[in-house]
């Protein structure tokens, strides 16, 4: 099996010293659709230097390099094929505001490998501190195609259960055409969302766009209309990639406000509400 389960729970934790600045915080908002309208007082908070806020899902991509779902495939004990990984869910969990500009120090290690029957999930906790202290921890859960069966463990169920009834709030934000090809400046280089021929090798009739870049659209959606535009609130987001959205879409958010915590869903809207993200939930505190 191309997953070596003991040696990658046994490897050394990976340091990689990481930073950023204002510049970097930019480039991912307006990768996320920052900046519309342009001369908006809500979206400077994301496009402006002076103005600079960090929403938390840059934690995602700060300190560029390849994300955690690619991260995971270099780690000890793990040798799969780039077109059969896809990523499966991401949380995440701020310990304070990020800081529009820092060095700080990152510590990757693979905490899971859990047999689906048809694929093997790998988990990839990232930590990292800079020298006033931890900022953030994260965890990539990578979907693995034709390597589960094994008979290791499950591993948790796929997340919380759906909502129902209806949503507190519905809002839709257009994926634009060019959306994947700006979003990858950010570091994540994976062909599968640029190169059409790599695409159909993975089995997509077209280029995806990133999950982490859905995942980001939707955090920055429940800030901007129900934490009252206040990135600082947020303490945790975590959702499960039930899907894949292509650029040129429309995604569908629908939110349900509960006691210090929002719950989400997302759906392609040109394809019936077809499942993007689900299971998800964002932590807050009051403002």
């Amino acid at each position: 099996m191309p997953v070596d389960t003991a040696r990658a729970l046994a490897a050394a934790p990976r340091t990689t010293e990481i930073s950023w600045t204002p510049e970097d915080v930019q480039l991912y908002h307006l990768g996320i659709g920052a900046g519309v309208p342009a001369t908006d007082p809500r979206e400077l908070r994301y496009t402006l230097e002076s103005r600079l806020h960090v929403l938390p899902g840059f934690a995602t991509v700060a300190g560029g390099g390849p994300p955690g779902v690619i991260a995971a495939l270099s780690m000890p004990g793990v040798d799969v094929d780039l077109a059969r990984v896809l990523h499966g869910g991401q949380s995440l969990r701020v310990h304070r505001p990020l800081p529009v500009r820092a060095a700080a120090t990152r510590t990757d290690r693979i905490t899971g490998v859990h047999d689906k029957g048809k694929a093997a999930v790998l988990v990839l906790r990232s930590d990292a501190a800079d020298a006033d202290g931890p900022l953030w921890t994260a965890e990539a859960q990578v979907y693995v195609r034709g390597e589960g069966g094994w008979g290791g463990e499950r591993g948790p169920s796929a997340g919380a259960p759906e909502e129902r009834g209806a949503p507190d709030l519905t809002v839709e934000r257009p994926v634009r055409e060019d959306q994947a090809l700006l979003y990858r400046l950010t570091g994540d280089l994976n062909p599968l969302h640029a190169d059409p021929e790599f695409a159909r090798r993975a089995g997509f009739d077209r280029p995806l766009l990133h999950g982490l870049c859905t995942y980001g659209m939707t955090l920055k959606a429940v800030v901007d209309t129900l934490l009252d535009g206040d990135v600082t609130r947020v303490r945790s987001w975590t959702a499960r990639f039930a899907g894949v959205t292509y650029p040129g879409e429309t995604l569908r958010i629908r939110m349900w406000r509960g006691d210090g915590a929002v719950r989400v869903a997302v759906g392609a809207v040109e394809r019936g509400d077809a499942p993007v993200l689900a299971g998800a939930t964002v932590e807050f505190t009051d403002g």
